[in-house]
């Protein structure tokens, strides 16, 4: 099943281009739709809404086409606003239940929605409160209540992290896949932050200045490389045990890369030590052994997607999305 669908899809301003012939396929999941601000991720949104045309091209959301089911679309997707366009003097429950009364749910049922949807996002204790006095956490809480109200089967969330301290983003985020993983409802969430999506999204689609870069799943982007990644203890004998294993492991004729990641508290450094074959895993586990410092773990290492597309210069790429919810990833 196709859930977004464009084809050559292009809109152009008097001095810009805001999205230049994109065409994508994505299915049921939860994708990230990733690029900086200005490379026409908000502009994509209006259009796969209905509320703004596109130059050229063709745009289709749940296999309805955007120029003309523009409502019908609009009945079955959830959208959530970057913006804080909240009223204050009203109370969550109020609001919402006044956004599912608006997407054509009746009064008893818009009420018992809004209070299991506010359960669902952790503001049921709170759902009586004016929303002028919410932390900005609250009120992105607030916003995605009101996306999920009446059960769509697509919500489309733009920057819902913006703002966010890291445990309150790290929250949002989980609340997100979980949008997809309780409630069978797929996600379109859009950032310019590439780290939120690898532990969030099945899939990623990047753009820059409109055009699309690269498209596929959120396992193409991390792929494993031929570099292990080594984090191990320090000992008494070895107050800095990342520093004694690189020396020892390049005694040992073992190819050590430059750079270092910082492991979790307490356990140094990770060092980077590419993999040449099985000897090399014996290698190091003999090492570690002999130096008497503990291993808290060996493994083969992941790009990252940051780190896939660090270098501008790498050639766009697109691989199908079709039926992505189907992993289980």
């Amino acid at each position: 099943m196709t859930v977004i669908a464009t084809e050559s899809l292009s809109k152009r301003y008097p001095r810009v281009t805001a999205l230049d012939r994109l065409s994508l396929d994505i299915g049921p999941g939860v994708t990230g739709l990733v690029g900086a601000n200005g490379a026409g991720k908000s502009t994509l949104i209006k259009i796969l809404l209905g509320l703004s045309p596109a130059t050229e091209g063709s745009a289709a959301v749940l296999g309805l086409d955007v120029n003309t089911h523009g409502s019908a679309i609009r009945e079955r997707v959830g959208y959530m606003p970057e913006h804080d366009c909240l009223p204050p003097d009203v109370s969550a429950t109020e609001f919402v239940v006044h956004m599912a009364r608006m997407s054509g749910l009746p009064p008893t049922a818009a009420r018992e929605r809004t209070a299991d949807t506010l359960r669902h996002v952790g503001l049921y204790e709170e759902r009586y409160r004016p929303i002028g006095g919410y932390s900005t956490g609250m009120k992105q809480r607030v916003k995605l209540a009101q996306a999920l109200v009446h059960d769509p089967q697509l919500v489309l969330l733009d920057e819902p992290t913006n703002g966010l301290d890291p445990v309150g983003r790290d929250e949002m985020l989980g609340l997100i896949r979980r949008v997809y993983t309780d409630f069978g409802i797929s996600v379109l969430v859009t950032s310019h932050l590439l780290g939120e999506l690898e532990r969030t999204c099945d899939h990623v689609v990047v753009v820059d200045g409109g055009k699309l870069l690269r498209s596929s799943s959120t396992s193409d982007f991390t792929q494993t490389t031929a570099t292990l990644a080594v984090e191990v203890t320090d000992s008494d004998a070895h107050p800095d045990g990342s520093a004694a294993l690189r020396k020892a492991l390049t005694e040992a004729g073992l190819t050590l890369h430059a750079g270092e990641e910082q492991g979790l508290p307490g356990a140094g450094h990770i060092l980077l030590v590419e993999a040449s074959g099985e000897h090399t895993y014996d290698t190091i586990r003999d090492t570690v052994a002999e130096l008497g410092i503990g291993l808290v773990r060996m493994e083969q290492r992941r790009h990252h997607i940051a780190e896939v597309f660090r270098d501008n210069d790498q050639p766009p790429y697109t691989a199908q999305q079709k039926g992505a919810g189907s992993d289980g990833a």
